[in-house]
């Protein structure tokens, strides 16, 4: 059980969103109206809940308030639009810190998804399943996607919206072609804690909520003041729908202003692309300027917010004295620091590291800012510009920025046709309805969690999938050369199958029937020392027959093609099968759990990819009929191609097989001449390699004859 920092009492939505993202694996869609606390939530998940994680955002600037990496940089996405069901290029490729990330990865949270576009998250859908060798959508990762839809909407330009439409419904996330292929549950957050006027929050609901009637909008325009122009010192900031005209507020205000214009420029180290400051490269100042801070002051007093308005009091080079409620703040600059994620070396956990930082006096010009900036913060006062807002959830992001009806001026007046809204967007929140979840449905899904790892553990579906590859790639293109070894590996297909995989089936089958009958097989302890029995059981029959099957299959293929296809298939084969035997080994050790079992499989899965797999018998003698192909002598036989590839290279020759093919090297490894005469009769040994290099593999032959004898003696 992780830590319980919610209250059921005090905030049940919360404390539910808690359980289902730490406890259990469903996939979360966390909305909830403005200052209902989701970034607050974040926060306390990213501190507290012991998953392995990474937190990404569809922006630079939300990406770095979040915590987390855009999705763009974390993914290695193109800019352009993803098609759904189009493969990776061939020069789509990923670091192999990267693809451990992923391979580990417990749970993935995507801020502000509502400005995600559906083919986006598509896009992550194709990443995770191919780097997570799973066709699970979203390569089986768990989902907390945090937003609200009633905010604001992705940015897609025509010619996008016209070259995607043809294959999505809509383009908002949760038209999402993988999101619609699993299951998740919609939490939406209540308590609001930026509004307390309980009259403001019902204008703000009926605005969310697209249900605006005639007192609403009666209410709304009452706030409407023409030609309202209030002194520096009443603190109002005007919120517009356009860049342009904020910055021409902004602009023409500090030039009204006397005095010296200073100028903070920005120190930027390491890589933080331009795109994601979060502060002006250049801010430029006079006394007297309006002013907002654009982060939280990380002084024990804590005299600032994000979002909290002043005015300049002094310049000096440095540091900046801002005026705010009768209290003078000296800021200084401070840093933001654009992070990657590595795998820790010494614990193996997902760590943050700082990639690049910028540093400037965190504070622009505020007499005027976008509404689209605004997202996330809280002001007393604002003077609203919406009568020109043009995308959905605009007004109402700009009307719940505030805490109090009061403290909003409208610029102009509002009409029915000022509140932006997108029926596909309504349609999709009255569906929401249906996945509310209660207290009794988490714990439902406690136990579904356990019973989805126990499945894992005891599920070997990953590891007869490469073994049917390889077994047809040798029936389609080798059975001529390797008949023997082809019903070998079937044989032992059979094993796998029957002493394995039935096995393991039908002890998922014997929990799946205690979860059915109401059982919490997360404190059976009769179940967990089964699961310590058959840790032990599968070690010993992984490493007779996977480990056998693994060993008799490293063998030559003189066809290039063929090999990269056959070699790629054993290498997966090779990689499950370890990653299986060292969790069975582990968890034979240390027992089963929920949190040891995540814990256990993100250090395996790490160092498998780092290990030097030793497959099969620990004791393997010369003699054993394990074997590669229709090789007698396996020792010997990579003796002697070892040569052959040394001896290609130093003469020149493109490729090992024109030195010695397969044929030559199984007979040489089968009969074993001694003499040149013996070697002469071997398929492929004519009178020229005998006279080239025939002394040489005599010698290598008698050595190993030589050694045999000594081991055997």
């Amino acid at each position: 059980m992780i830590e319980q920092i919610y209250s059921k009492e005090e905030n049940t939505e919360a404390y539910l969103a808690w359980q289902c993202v730490c406890d259990t694996c469903v996939n979360v869609f966390l909305t909830g109206k403005a200052g209902t606390g989701k970034t607050t939530f974040l926060k306390n998940l990213r501190a507290r809940c012991p998953k392995r994680m990474v937190v990404v955002a569809p922006t630079g600037v939300a990406a770095i308030n979040a915590g987390g990496v855009t999705i763009h940089s974390f993914f290695q996405l193109p800019f352009s639009p993803y098609i759904p069901e189009t493969k990776m290029g061939k020069d789509f490729s990923m670091r192999k810190e990267k693809i451990k990330i992923l391979r580990t990865l417990d749970l993935l949270v995507i801020d502000e998804i509502s400005m995600v576009r559906a083919d986006l998250l598509d896009s992550l859908d194709m990443v995770l399943r191919k780097y997570r060798r799973s066709s699970r959508p979203f390569g089986g990762v768990q989902l907390l996607m945090i937003g609200d839809l009633q905010q604001l909407a992705p940015v897609v330009t025509d010619e996008v919206r016209d070259m995607l439409m043809s294959h999505y419904d809509n383009l908002y996330f949760f038209g999402s072609k993988a999101l619609s292929k699993i299951k998740y549950v919609t939490i939406e957050l209540e308590k609001i804690y930026r509004q307390r006027d309980n009259y403001f929050v019902e204008i703000l609901n009926r605005v969310r909520n697209n249900s605006i009637d005639a007192p609403t909008l009666e209410a709304l325009n009452s706030r409407y003041i023409a030609d309202f122009d209030p002194s520096d010192d009443e603190g109002y900031i005007r919120l517009t729908t356009h860049n342009n005209k904020a910055d021409s507020v902004n602009n023409s205000k500090l030039a009204l202003l006397k005095g010296k214009e200073y100028k903070y420029v920005c120190e930027v180290e390491g890589v933080f692309p331009e795109t994601s400051y979060p502060a002006d490269k250049e801010l430029r100042l006079k006394v007297g300027a309006q002013v907002m801070f654009l982060k939280n002051d990380t002084q024990p007093e804590k005299r600032y917010y994000n979002g909290k308005i002043g005015r300049v009091k002094s310049l000096v080079s440095g540091y900046v004295t801002v005026e705010c409620d009768g209290q003078d703040i000296d800021v200084s600059a401070e840093k933001w620091s654009n992070t990657k994620y590595e795998i820790d070396k010494t614990t193996n956990e997902i760590s943050e590291i700082e990639e690049g930082s910028f540093m400037q006096i965190p504070l622009r010009l505020a007499w005027a800012i976008t509404i689209h900036k605004s997202q996330g913060l809280t002001f007393d006062k604002a003077i609203i510009d919406a009568q020109m807002s043009f995308s959905h959830g605009q007004v109402y992001v700009a009307l719940s920025r505030c805490r109090t009806l009061e403290g909003i001026v409208l610029g102009s007046r509002l009409a029915y046709s000022s509140f932006v809204s997108d029926n596909s967007v309504s349609t999709f929140i009255d569906d929401q309805r249906s996945r509310a979840v209660t207290t009794e449905s988490v714990e439902d899904m406690k136990t579904e969690y356990a019973l989805a790892l126990i499945t894992e553990l005891f599920t070997f579906a990953s590891i007869t999938a490469e073994c049917h590859k390889i077994i047809r790639l040798l029936e389609e293109h080798l059975h001529r050369a390797y008949p023997k070894l082809i019903k070998s590996l079937k044989d032992k297909m059979t094993i796998i199958n029957n002493d394995i995989v039935a096995v393991g089936n039908r002890f998922c089958s014997v929990c799946e029937s205690k979860c059915k009958m109401g059982e919490d097989i997360r404190e059976d302890k009769t179940l967990k020392e089964r699961i310590v029995k058959g840790a032990d059981y599968y070690v010993d029959k992984l490493l007779s027959y996977v480990g056998a099957f693994v060993d008799e299959t490293d063998i030559a293929i003189d066809n290039e093609e063929i090999k990269k296809r056959y070699d790629s298939y054993r290498d997966t084969l090779e990689s499950e099968y370890y990653i299986k035997k060292r969790l069975f080994e582990q968890i034979g050790d240390k027992g089963f759990s929920v949190e040891s079992y995540l814990k256990i499989k993100a250090e395996v899965i790490i160092e498998s990819e780092g290990a030097k797999k030793k497959t099969g018998s620990k004791v393997k003698k010369v003699l054993e009929h394990i074997k590669s192909g229709e090789v007698e002598h396996v020792e010997l036989f990579n003796r002697l191609r070892k040569w052959a590839v040394a001896y290609a290279k130093e003469h020149d020759i493109d490729k090992s097989y024109k030195v010695l093919t397969i044929k030559s090297l199984n007979g040489i490894s089968n009969y074993m001449p001694t003499t040149l005469a013996e070697l002469k009769g071997i398929e492929g040994i004519g009178k020229k390699k005998l006279a080239d290099f025939g002394e040489t593999i005599i010698e290598i032959v008698k050595e190993y004859v030589e050694e045999l004898e000594r081991r055997f003696e």
